[in-house]
């Protein structure tokens, strides 16, 4: 049975005078270490240690030590340091959906941490998501449609286009570099004339957490459909490109379309059911990436969120 009790993320506050190294000490003290901590929170959050930009390698070098490289994401963001980048650099008017950090790749960062460098002018909480809850929220005939999984069609241009290259994607300008990596994802992929490549995944909707065995929603198919876009949005881009030919899109396993209420369905009923995480300058959030979806609300004024993943 999925679990529906109400949830919230923990909170961990610094003494007074507590700075970095303190946060260290509380995570080496917390009940099973930080892994064993993290699946039974699911998240935590760390307010008033003083992280700055430059304290925040240390930090993160305890709490990711194995800070990832962003490749095959599909999100635009900017590399600011050893495997740290800024969060999605998406219009700041609108709203980032919920999902699990590279949930359409064949292989995710299980820990995710967030470091808010700026408070935001107003809104800008990040909302984060019961997994679990968010796949129970579902109608059984959604659920059902989405038995055999997802297909996730890239099209990435060779530098100049919509979305993004396919060297900002991979990070390498060497074709054979690609190759062996979407080889040993079991993607297909064709060059094309122009310099482009396509890429086409095939990948479940759901996992299972290894250590809960919770079968949770994971999958992207909201954010890749045209649907859930925005009508305006998706009616812009449907004038300029055919859906074969957007940047992203997404069908069901057997290349069949997914009804745009279906996308709908998921998209609002994960992000009603999410618990916002509001920022102030300093603050930490950590979350396990498969037990947890995470999003973005709409905000005012400046906001720097930067973001570092880990297996």
């Amino acid at each position: 049975m999925a679990n529906t009790t109400a949830w919230a993320p923990t909170e961990i506050k610094a003494a007074d005078g507590g700075g970095p190294e303190e946060l260290l000490r509380r995570v080496d003290s917390l009940e099973g270490g930080l892994s064993g901590a993290l699946v039974k929170e699911k998240a935590l959050v760390f307010r008033g240690f003083g992280i700055t930009p430059d304290t925040l390698d240390p930090v993160l070098d305890r709490l990711l030590p194995n800070r990832l490289a962003y490749v095959h994401g599909n999100s635009p963001r900017t590399k600011v340091g050893g495997n740290v980048y800024t969060s999605t650099e998406y219009p700041q008017e609108y709203t980032i959906s919920m999902h699990n950090e590279m949930s359409y790749a064949h292989a995710w960062p299980s820990r995710l941490a967030f470091f808010c460098e700026i408070t935001p002018g107003g809104g800008g909480a990040t909302p984060v998501l019961d997994a679990e809850l968010w796949l129970a929220s579902l109608d059984p005939e959604v659920r059902d449609a989405f038995a055999d999984g997802v297909r996730y069609v890239q099209n990435l241009h060779d530098g100049y286009g919509l979305g993004k290259s396919w060297q900002d994607t991979f990070e390498t300008s060497d074709r054979s570099e690609v190759e062996a990596f979407l080889k040993g994802a079991g993607a297909e992929w064709e060059w094309r004339r122009d310099g482009s490549l396509r890429v086409e995944s095939l990948r479940p909707a759901t996992t299972v957490h290894p250590v809960t065995g919770a079968e949770v929603w994971f999958n992207q198919a909201d954010q890749w459909h045209p649907a859930g876009l925005g009508d305006d949005t998706a009616k812009e881009l449907a004038q300029i490109l055919s859906e074969d030919e957007l940047p992203q899109s997404v069908t069901f396993a057997d290349g069949g379309p997914i009804p745009a209420e279906y996308v709908l369905q998921v998209r609002d009923r994960g992000l009603d059911a999410a618990v916002d995480v509001d920022w102030h300058a300093g603050d930490l959030l950590l979350i396990d990436n498969v037990l947890l979806a995470h999003g973005r609300r709409p905000y005012t004024g400046d906001r720097r969120v930067l973001v570092a993943m880990s297996d």
